[in-house]
């Protein structure tokens, strides 16, 4: 909770330090997920698995060096499954999901109307909704953070399409009680795809 206080209380620094001329931009944000649990354990094996994710951005970048930030709260379903001795366990866990990301617009001259490519990363932090237990021997853990890699087009100054890669940080599930795969654990792996149309 240290760490989400510090981030906040830099980005509200960053925000009030911002010229004038930096542009703001906010707006509906939404996409598709593909997630896999990498575990640290060889016997057990995920599958890579599709889910959705829907919320809103906030953008401000500064206009001719084309550096800023962007944040997102998004509603995230993650789907997953994997196999364990030749059983299959499936969990679908919902997030509300906070990224918070460095942003470079990539300044081309005479076609940034039009079309202008990004590069972005920065953290992600994600809240658990859905239940935390399951299947008995397995906990998913309220609170997940990764690391975001990501690129894109922004096109016509409005609509960006994106895409990303999550690296998990933090353990999202790991096995409870005197199970025979007991201290077993999954880190989120995951790409996403999303469109935004900023005002």
């Amino acid at each position: 909770m240290k760490t989400i206080k510090v981030l906040i209380v830099m980005a509200i620094v960053a925000i009030a330090s911002v010229p004038a001329q930096a542009q703001f931009k906010f707006g509906p944000k939404l996409g598709l997920t593909v997630n896999e649990l990498h575990f640290n354990s060889s016997t057990f094996n995920s599958d890579n698995r599709a889910g959705f994710t829907a919320g809103a951005m906030l953008e401000f970048t500064m206009p001719v060096a084309g550096w800023g930030f962007d944040a997102s709260v998004m509603y995230v379903r993650r789907n997953t499954q994997w196999l364990e001795n030749n059983n299959v366990t499936k969990d679908n866990r919902d997030y509300i999901d906070i990224p918070i990301n460095l942003k470079w617009k990539i300044n081309i001259p005479l076609i940034n109307n039009i079309v202008r490519p990004y590069l972005a990363t920065g953290p992600s932090f994600s809240f658990l909704t859905s239940r935390k237990s399951m299947a008995g021997a397995y906990n998913n853990r309220k609170f997940d953070t990764a690391w975001n890699f990501g690129f894109g087009l922004e096109l016509f100054k409005h609509v960006q399409v994106g895409a990303s890669y999550g690296l998990g940080m933090t353990k999202a599930l790991k096995t409870v009680g005197a199970t025979g795969s007991a201290g077993v654990s999954g880190r989120n792996r995951y790409w996403t795809v999303t469109a935004a149309y900023l005002f």
